[in-house]
């Protein structure tokens, strides 16, 4: 007491600092507690029914199908790149164009077929009919897109076709 004395304290605001004190504990412990309670509901019922060995396998299974997904999930990976890899090589552009090769005596049953991959490789089939003197077929190679041959002017118009890829839209309109 003597130590408050000398610095001139009363010991009254001391008891009355110290009840406040105390008082705010006793609030915070109240606090801790309500909040504890809580916890301890969602965790019983989060364990309701398992105990700790069955909710260990039931998380160890889980990690397990992941594995096994994402094995499954690399392979799967592979076989686009394989199928990626052979459709460059595909044929996948088509043009198509039917044309009276000669005038009045054959009818449209001429044809032009061009047949490009993704890169534009590939090849021109032009098939004359002639009711008179039958049918003539003809083969020209395409790299890049271009022929070294002279084209004629279905050929080139089926080539086009295939290079913008608007071939296959026609094949329901052919005459």
């Amino acid at each position: 007491m003597d130590l408050f004395n000398e610095f001139g304290i009363d010991i009254g605001y001391v008891v009355i600092g110290m009840a406040g004190v105390i008082l705010l504990l006793f609030l915070l412990l109240i606090i801790t507690m309500a909040k504890n309670s809580s916890t301890r509901k969602k965790y019983k019922q989060f364990m309701a029914g398992e105990n700790g060995k069955n909710l260990e396998k039931a998380i160890l299974d889980k990690f397990s199908s992941v594995d096994i997904l994402e094995t499954e999930v690399a392979e799967l990976n592979k076989r686009v790149d394989d199928v990626s890899t052979r459709l460059v090589t595909c044929y996948q552009k088509i043009g198509l164009v039917k044309y009276d090769a000669f005038k009045e005596i054959g009818g449209k049953l001429s044809f032009v077929l061009v047949l490009l991959t993704d890169e534009n490789n590939g090849f021109i089939i032009n098939s004359m009919h002639s009711s008179r003197e039958g049918c003539f077929t003809y083969a020209k190679e395409v790299v890049n897109g271009e022929a070294f041959v002279i084209l004629s002017e279905e050929e080139q118009q089926a080539l086009d076709e295939a290079k913008s890829n608007t071939g296959l839209k026609n094949f329901g309109n052919m005459e």
